[in-house]
């Protein structure tokens, strides 16, 4: 061979290798920590639907993105460590579908964008406003006064005569107080009193249930948090048993056999954040991206439940309803 054409061999090699290696290297995998603040099958059915919202944008599970999920079990104290633990592992983005969840990524990094589905995001300080965020937390927010003040306008014509309405909450959840504030704005309005009865933990849903009764409570309206979630068939039992018509936030009471439930899906909010973690991985920054709101509410109630207590459906919510469990 001679020395000219070994010489222009030899170039060639040296610029078709690099791009030979270059075209086998694998796609970056990104990885994306998502934190439940509930557990059991509603955990697991959210973190389902962040992947089906994935699964839409085009992102293979496994193959080019990942989700690590870790769920509180109703547990809000735990939602640090497992924050920490997915910081730990440097993902690309953190999702929460709760307030604490988001307060606690948002304290944990300032550099990790931050999809959340959370509630009152401007009042707990999650971000500057919703139509320019700023900082590293964007995503959907689920907290609307008028959806409060329906729950209880639901209950009132449910409950013929109401006059007093217990309210579970939890003191330890920040975003509590504003859902109180706005019940009792409500309330006045329609001259109902409120009794609020405190659960912190598991343990307290009984005592909760029990000074209901005793402080003649007719209803009872239950704020959504981790805990509430999680332990959801016990609410739904106690309910039952002091005979308090309930009213939720989430569908899934009613499926489990409280009596009505009325918001936004949280299935759907979840899928809907997928959207959050594409626009971030293709380069867009949270603070730029607006909070949505919710555009849907769910009005479903269980016909069953209504005849145990012995409660007629009014025809004004059966027409509203979204779906009538029989």
């Amino acid at each position: 061979m001679k020395r000219r054409e070994f010489i222009a061999l030899l170039g060639g090699a040296a610029v078709a290798w690099p791009l030979r290696v270059y075209a086998q290297m694998p796609p970056k995998i990104a990885r994306i920590g998502y934190i439940a603040g509930g557990g059991g099958t509603m955990a697991e059915s959210m973190v389902a639907s962040l992947r089906k919202g994935l699964s839409e944008l085009g992102y293979i599970d496994g193959q080019t993105i990942v989700v690590e999920f870790r769920s509180a079990e109703g547990r809000s104290e735990r939602i640090p460590e497992l924050v920490s633990e997915l910081v730990g592992l440097k993902v690309d983005i953190l999702v929460t579908a709760s307030s604490p969840g988001a307060l606690a990524a948002k304290k944990a990094t300032g550099t990790i964008p931050i999809v959340m589905v959370a509630t009152d995001p401007i009042g707990l300080g999650l971000v500057a406003s919703l139509a320019r965020p700023g900082g590293n937390v964007t995503g959907l927010s689920y907290f609307n006064e008028a959806i409060l003040a329906k729950r209880l306008e639901m209950l009132v014509e449910f409950v013929p005569g109401l006059a007093r309405v217990a309210v579970l909450r939890n003191p330890t959840v920040a975003a509590h107080a504003a859902f109180w504030a706005a019940t009792e704005e409500a309330a006045r309005k329609l001259g109902v009193t409120l009794q609020a009865v405190d659960v912190r933990g598991p343990g307290d849903f009984e005592a909760a249930f029990a000074a209901a009764v005793r402080g003649n409570a007719r209803a009872l309206i239950a704020l959504d948090d981790g805990l509430t979630i999680a332990y959801r068939p016990r609410i739904v039992a106690l309910a039952a048993s002091t005979r308090l018509p309930a009213i939720y936030g989430l569908r899934e009471f009613p499926d489990d056999g409280g009596l009505i439930s009325y918001g936004p899906n949280f299935a759907d909010l979840t899928r809907r954040s997928a959207a959050y973690v594409d626009k971030i991985l293709k380069g867009a920054k949270p603070a730029d991206l607006p909070v949505e709101q919710p555009t849907k509410f769910e009005l479903v109630i269980n016909r069953k439940t209504a005849n145990a207590l012995g409660l007629t459906l009014p025809p004004t919510l059966l027409a509203r309803a979204d779906d009538v469990i029989e």
